[in-house]
């Protein structure tokens, strides 16, 4: 038992390299034996969640235009009402953050994710029976809150069951059922109202209930919270009937009782907590300041410019392609690394919104004006609006190969088990309220700088955001969760 120990610790503290051929065969002989088919099962229940949480942001698109036509006046949304239907939900979801932090770390992950699915069906059966605008406003803030607690559980819950081959991959699968939950409703949006679209949305968060109840809670947390059986049975479960699952449990055991199972305030001082902390929130507020709710909001129109005139079309276009990459993006995470993949797609990022802000700066010098949404509603040169095109394509590509999905993998990654509902509360809080603020003041950025302007300020913030990702992201590829908390404990840095 003290070699076992022993092992243990040199593994924690990244000892690998001094003995290659102990530690390392250990653990590729134990990972050789893992089975990962209900691992796989286990994923596929919990990002339903993420799913749902996708429906909730695409569904202001196809029933907006309805609802701002209906007969019923109850009903009739006005401008500014259209506009706060579709912005309550990062409100809610900023609440939903806060609460998912408390949640995980009083009943854990498991009943988090099945507790989230109520506000989803609540929410939506209110849409669905919905007699006044103030009825649609509560069926919104409940899935958008809904929608905070899954963007925070669902990333922690995989992370905590995947083993380090597969972390990646099945991590990015919370991005990509995301962006198959707008695609999804987009395209269902094609042919149902927006009552009968609500109660589609309903159906995926329904089944994540249902499901959860026969998938188990997480190892790591059963094991912080002292019970050594229940987390064997749950790596049982998980890993296979041949893989001999008391070894990574006492590897996981070894780390929650060296490292403790309370926060206090004064953990702060410890770098082991404060540098993924930064990290995180940076990561949040990079992503939304990469601009892309302004690409998204110039998305239908852009389409129009260049002879799509079939919006629905162009939404569900764009869907396809974010599907598309995210998955891409899936594949080869445990290859080619977070931190590669960052890079590529920031750089990507630079160069279309560059580009973006050189369409509005020639649009403005062809019209003898100032680049501003009107410019929106003009015919341009075929040569300019092609240019918006591909800027969007090649901005859309981008963000969901590195930026969309990483940004919450690495969330799921890098806090150590006492801190990761608090740190990971924080950084949901930090992205919905960025994605609110930016989206608020996005028009008076238009105003202020010229929407050729704002584009440059998306691109050098971008550009920051490469420079911080060579600079201060660590590489988690192919380590446990252990090994990453301990790299930040060490003293050479990250």
């Amino acid at each position: 038992m003290e070699t076992r120990s022993e092992r243990r610790r040199l593994l924690e503290d990244g000892g690998g390299e001094e003995d290659p051929t102990g530690l390392m065969s250990e653990q590729d002989a134990y990972l050789s034996k893992v089975k990962n088919r209900n691992l796989y099962l286990a994923t596929f229940v919990s990002v339903l969640g993420p799913m749902s949480f996708g429906f909730v942001l695409g569904y202001s698109s196809p029933a907006l235009p309805e609802l701002m036509q209906i007969s019923d006046p109850r009903l009739r949304l006005d401008d500014v009402q259209a506009s706060w239907f579709g912005s309550i939900v990062t409100v809610g979801a900023a609440v939903g953050g806060l609460l998912g932090g408390w949640m995980v770390e009083k009943i854990g992950r498991k009943l988090s994710l099945m507790f989230c699915s109520l506000p989803f069906v609540f929410g939506f059966t209110i849409i669905i029976a919905a007699q006044n605008v103030w009825m649609l406003y509560l069926g919104r803030t409940l899935t958008g809150l809904a929608s905070g607690v899954t963007s925070l559980v669902v990333p922690l819950y995989i992370s905590e069951m995947a083993h380090e081959r597969v972390r990646g991959t099945l991590g990015s699968c919370v991005q990509l059922m995301v962006v198959l939950g707008i695609m999804g409703v987009y395209l269902a949006g094609l042919f149902l109202d927006w009552r009968w679209l609500a109660i589609c949305c309903s159906v995926p968060p329904t089944l994540l209930m249902v499901c959860m109840c026969f998938m188990p809670e997480t190892p790591r947390f059963l094991l912080s919270q002292g019970k050594r059986r229940e987390a064997e049975e749950a790596l049982r479960f998980l890993r296979g009937p041949d893989a001999p699952v008391e070894w990574e449990c006492a590897r996981i055991e070894n780390a929650c009782d060296e490292r403790g199972s309370s926060f206090q305030m004064s953990d702060l001082r410890d770098p082991g907590i404060y540098k993924p902390l930064m990290i995180g929130i940076m990561l949040m507020i990079f992503q939304q300041f990469t601009g892309i709710n302004a690409i998204m909001f110039y998305a239908q129109n852009i389409f129009e410019q260049a002879h799509f005139k079939e919006s629905d079309l162009a939404s569900v276009i764009v869907g396809l392609i974010q599907v598309v990459v995210t998955a891409l993006a899936a594949l080869i995470m445990d290859k080619a690394g977070r931190k590669v993949l960052l890079i590529i797609s920031g750089v990507a990022m630079v160069i279309s919104t560059t580009a973006f802000g050189v369409y509005f700066y020639l649009m403005s010098k062809l019209h003898n004006g100032p680049a501003s949404l009107s410019l929106l509603g003009e015919e341009p040169h075929a040569d300019l609006a092609w240019l918006a095109l591909a800027s969007m394509a090649v901005f859309i590509a981008g963000f969901a190969l590195g930026w969309g999905p990483i940004p919450w993998l690495v969330m799921s990654e890098i806090f150590p088990v006492k801190v990761r509902g608090v740190g990971s509360a924080i950084c949901v809080l930090t992205n919905w309220s960025m994605a609110f603020v930016i989206t608020k003041t996005f028009q008076d950025m238009m105003s202020l700088l010229t929407s050729a302007g704002t584009f440059w300020l998306f691109a050098s913030m971008c550009i920051l955001n490469v420079i911080f990702t060579i600079a201060f992201i660590p590489e988690t590829k192919g380590k446990t969760l252990e090994q990453i908390e301990a790299s930040f404990r060490g003293t050479s840095g990250l």
